[in-house]
């Protein structure tokens, strides 16, 4: 088979205090992020705050701007406009419900006689389904890092647990950080994405965590932190590999999978790239430093 890289003997443990920095860093920011989507200083979708959502789609091009001129003048405050690819349907959001939608209907309608067009859908959500959406979002994130730790647990033992719940949770602060600083809209479908990377990023890191408990069984006299970087090395390949490949889908879905799964796309896609350098850089140096704090010892099982 194709080989990208042979064999490789980068000292990944010594770059750890450098990764540990940055880690720290982008955990931070996810923790201000969502502290700040706690308090609704972002760009919270409909789904959590509730609201309403009107797509239009027009026979003829409907310049966005005039759209939003006739909103403007009817009197709606808080709404937002999307334009979609192909030039002729446009999203309307707004932070109102209970019965705009058709309010807003009958305003384009009356202010673009001449433009005829349909209502492909429309979407109403109370702010009280938002707020318990929000919450269960929250909730399936927690339950996602602790289920982890358990398996990872159960699979090897309490430390690689550990180390890919911190890992995880770096991964899904990363990408909520650049969304939050990115001003992109936070609904259930970049929620959904994040539990996805979640899976991703575990995967990654137990392919990295078995070949260092098959090193483990050798019995090998070699320091851990050698036995970590050896690990490494030899499933660098496979790591490059997977992650090439899933990058190779989802580039085109970002460049041309439309506007309503664009966002989805990307932080599919940032989520990869974080997740490939995490069970590297993140998950494997915590194992080997815990190892050491813990005086060398580690269960070497069977």
């Amino acid at each position: 088979m194709l080989q990208i890289l042979h064999k490789t003997n980068i000292n990944f443990m010594g770059w750890k205090n450098l990764s540990f920095s940055i880690a720290a860093v982008m955990i931070s920011l996810g923790l201000l992020a969502l502290v700040q989507i706690s308090r609704g200083k972002a760009n919270m979708g409909i789904d959590f705050v509730g609201g309403t959502t009107v797509q239009l789609s027009f026979k003829d091009r409907l310049p966005i701007d005039e759209a939003r001129t006739a909103l403007d003048k009817a009197g709606y405050q808080g709404f937002t406009l999307q334009e979609f690819s192909d030039g002729n349907k446009i999203l309307i959001r707004l932070r109102e419900h209970e019965g705009v939608a058709e309010k807003v209907v009958g305003t384009i309608k009356t202010a673009f006689p001449a433009r005829p067009f349909e209502v492909d859908s429309t979407t109403e959500i109370g702010p009280t389904i938002g707020a318990d959406l929000q919450k269960d979002a929250l909730l399936a994130v927690v339950f996602s890092v602790i289920a982890i730790i358990i398996y990872i647990a159960i699979r090897f033992e309490f430390k690689f647990g550990v180390a890919a719940a911190i890992a995880t949770i770096h991964d899904v602060c990363a990408v909520l950080a650049v969304f939050w600083i990115m001003n992109k809209e936070i609904n259930l479908l970049i929620v959904t994405a994040l539990l996805t990377l979640a899976g991703y990023s575990l995967t990654d890191t137990v392919v990295v965590f078995d070949r260092i408990r098959e090193n483990l069984k050798k019995a090998r006299r070699e320091p851990l932190p050698q036995l970590v970087n050896d690990s490494i090395n030899e499933v660098l390949s496979r790591t490059i590999i997977t992650s090439l490949t899933v990058v190779l889908v989802l580039v085109p879905l970002v460049m041309f999978g439309g506007e309503v799964l664009h966002d989805f796309s990307l932080a599919l896609l940032l989520g990869v790239m974080v997740g490939t350098y995490s069970s590297v850089f993140v998950a494997s140096p915590i194992l080997a430093v815990w190892h050491a704090k813990a005086g060398g010892q580690l269960i070497r099982k069977k």
